[in-house]
């Protein structure tokens, strides 16, 4: 390879077997990470890293089967000519592979870090991938300024022109990244986190799945996938329902005719959500009349839960639990009834 297309002596120096020891140490580091600083994570967050080793101990081998073979090469350089001229794609291989395996072993600490802060719930790979983009950009820079010599900085004031094109080309999408930059810096909500999300008149309701460049995906009630642009999301009301030690305040009503003691009946309907296992004891479920009509008295049962996702669940169970509560005693729920007046 010809020296003036590259630096085969500066490639040389970098890649000496100091910097394949380091590079093993950086993985080194990266594993005991794992296995002294991230013992509680849950099963799913264990499974995504263990896969990530996975990957990085294949990257590792990769690695170091091109360094045996460059340092095997290099050696006998000086009394072969095929191994002379062989050596600089050899070593331009090697030095590719090294660099894939220091970007994944740095992404792979960024995401253990920020694992840290978020044992209950997993890390949007918004943040990790924009790391590894920004990590290998500079990168490739630099290996094209000292290896290949290339003076970059007339390349980048002549492509200033071309930036803003691209630039206008993509706005909506550079917008929906920086807004999904922002959720994350504001910590707006985290994956497995429910949200209503109010847009003028509609609301969108669902689980946190992923934050990805351009979006922001939901899973709803039903199981369906729901995915908003991330600029949507940072222009509407966001009500996040699952930050830990904060009770979500669900409600039922019931009606009743005139002549039922309403002492009983508030103490029978706080009994029955209080059976429930999925409804907190602290605040204790509480009852009161809301309102009287020319039919009756309307009691409103209010109840405080955890898991927003099982909301419909509790509901459901609160109902029976009180229906049946209420038959044992005797109590019956107001009827439905229509007047019908004849107009003459």
């Amino acid at each position: 390879m010809n020296d003036r297309l590259i630096q085969t002596q500066r490639l040389y120096q970098i890649i000496d077997l100091e910097t394949f020891i380091l590079l093993s140490a950086l993985g080194i580091i990266a594993f005991l990470f794992y296995r002294f600083f991230l013992k509680t994570v849950s099963n799913e967050r264990h499974a995504n890293i263990t896969n990530h080793l996975k990957q990085l101990l294949r990257h590792f081998i990769t690695m170091s089967v091109l360094y045996g073979v460059y340092f095997l090469v290099s050696q006998s350089s000086a009394e072969s000519d095929y191994a002379r001229r062989s050596l600089p794609y050899i070593a331009i291989v090697t030095y590719i592979s090294g660099a894939i395996f220091f970007v994944r072993t740095c992404r792979l600490l960024v995401l253990q870090y920020l694992f840290l802060g978020s044992m209950r719930s997993g890390v949007p790979s918004l943040l990790v991938n924009i790391f590894s983009l920004v990590l290998s950009i500079l990168i490739a820079f630099w290996s094209v300024s000292v290896i290949f010599g290339v003076q970059l900085t007339p390349l980048l004031a002549t492509s200033a022109a071309f930036s803003i094109i691209l630039g206008l080309a993509l706005q909506d999408t550079l917008g929906n990244l920086f807004a999904g930059i922002s959720l994350q810096i504001d910590k707006t909500f985290e994956i497995g986190d429910w949200l209503e999300i109010m847009n003028g008149n509609v609301k969108i309701v669902g689980q946190v799945k992923e934050l990805t460049w351009r979006s922001t995906m939901l899973v709803g009630f039903t199981d369906e996938l729901i995915t908003l642009p991330n600029k949507l999301v940072a222009q509407s009301q966001v009500s996040n329902f699952s930050p830990e030690g904060q009770p979500i305040v669900r409600s039922q009503i019931f009606k009743f005719p005139f002549g039922t003691e309403m002492k009983a009946t508030i103490e029978i309907l706080e009994q029955a959500a209080s059976q429930i296992s999925d409804v907190r004891g602290i605040p204790a479920p509480f009852a009161f009349v809301q309102e009287t009509n020319d039919y009756g008295f309307t009691i409103k049962l209010i109840y405080f839960i955890e898991n927003y996702g099982r909301q419909f669940v509790i509901a459901d169970k609160v109902f029976k639990t009180a229906f049946d509560l209420l038959a044992k005693n005797n109590i019956q729920i107001a009827r439905p009834s229509i007047n019908i007046r004849q107009v003459e």
